[in-house]
């Protein structure tokens, strides 16, 4: 359903500051990729929870061990995601060396899984932190490096380990805390996405990148990541449509990176006051990477994996092959740490969307 919301925007040739913007840049917060980078592959690992999801058919390695044979849950986490970055080299039939850059990001201290990772796949690295917003965030600037003619090939990874995360986020998972209805479960896997690459077989390609800013709601609850969420989601949201000129109706899907079930709906109930009808075109990887009736999750699935998988596992396919159009990804970050939320500090949250388009088999922008 098409929104109808006011919009207040610049005058033309203008940001809302009076700046007047680059080239490529869309209002205040978007970049415009005119070459549109192209998909060339994108790969997804999991653990074996993730694998007995609804996504599971579509994941392409479920590890069912997940240490992986590493001595720590934090080497097993690194292990995944320089198994998806093979992965995903492979798929898009190149190898390593032919990849200009890596992007990667994780949950822990120091991006470490990303670093280590990095140190294997002996690649230029580029390391991001943007809590579960890191998907988006990787794929968005490997989009822009590309566009940019920086480099030819980028390759965007993500990964996160439940029992990692909880280690370092709330309890060692020995330790066996109570978790509360509004908790999430970090997703283990990893997921990587080839941008550039020889253009004449893409079928995906990538029109546009929203940053958003820093939002930090007073929220302190480091079980309530959808809670603190919810409105930075539907802030970015709502400054890419009035940055484009879209709304809902120009996407066949709108997926937000793991607002779970007490988030999501209040993103849609913010969307709503601001004058958009989400409809049944809104929709969120925290509810869709699980089965909630069947898996105890509590309200659904987070972490950096977590809209990497659902995107490589079940969006990209649909992309792949036409059943989606036009998908805007908005991932989602919770910017807290133990030591923080320890000392009393409210969570500050970050969200950053990326549009893709089925090109059908055409190399031409």
């Amino acid at each position: 359903m098409t929104g109808t919301a006011v919009r207040e925007r610049p005058a033309a040739g203008t940001t809302e500051s009076g700046r007047v913007p680059a080239p490529r840049r869309v209002g205040r917060y978007t970049m415009a990729l005119p070459s549109r980078p192209p998909v060339a592959a994108v790969a997804t690992v999991s653990g074996p929870m993730e694998g007995r999801g609804p996504l599971g058919h579509g994941i392409d390695h479920v590890h069912q061990d997940r240490t992986l044979g590493q001595p720590s849950w934090e080497l097993a986490e690194s292990r995944l995601l320089v198994d998806a970055a093979q992965r995903c080299c492979r798929k898009a039939g190149l190898e390593l060396d032919q990849v200009d850059v890596l992007l990667a990001g994780d949950l822990l201290n120091q991006i470490i899984s990303s670093s280590f990772a990095a140190r294997d796949l002996d690649l230029p690295y580029v390391g991001l932190f943007g809590a579960c917003s890191t998907f988006a965030l990787a794929v968005g600037l490997a989009a822009v490096l590309v566009d940019g003619g920086y480099a030819a090939t980028a390759l965007a990874a993500v990964s996160s380990h439940h029992d990692s995360a909880e280690r370092q986020f709330r309890y060692p998972v020995e330790f066996g805390a109570q978790r509360p209805p509004t908790a999430q479960w970090t997703a283990t896997g990893a997921a990587a996405v080839l941008v550039g690459g020889p253009a004449r077989k893409a079928r995906v390609r990538i029109t546009h990148v929203t940053l958003g800013r820093v939002v930090d709601m007073g929220i302190k609850d480091p079980y309530n990541m959808g809670g603190a969420m919810a409105w930075v989601a539907a802030d970015t949201i709502r400054r890419h449509f009035q940055d484009t000129g879209r709304d809902f109706g120009d996407y066949d899907l709108v997926a937000t990176g793991d607002l779970a079930a007490v988030g999501h709906p209040m993103a849609a109930e913010l969307l709503r006051e601001a004058g958009y009808e989400p409809g049944d075109r809104f929709a969120d990887c925290g509810l869709l990477l699980y089965d909630r009736r069947r898996q105890d999750v509590h309200a659904g699935g987070s972490g950096c994996a977590c809209s990497g998988i659902v995107f490589g596992a079940g969006f990209y396919p649909d992309l792949y092959e036409g059943r989606l159009r036009r998908l805007l990804l908005v991932s989602t970050g919770s910017l807290h740490n133990k030591m923080t939320w320890e000392q009393g500090q409210s969570i500050p949250t970050v969200a950053h969307a990326v549009a893709f388009e089925h090109a059908g088999e055409e190399a031409s922008p």
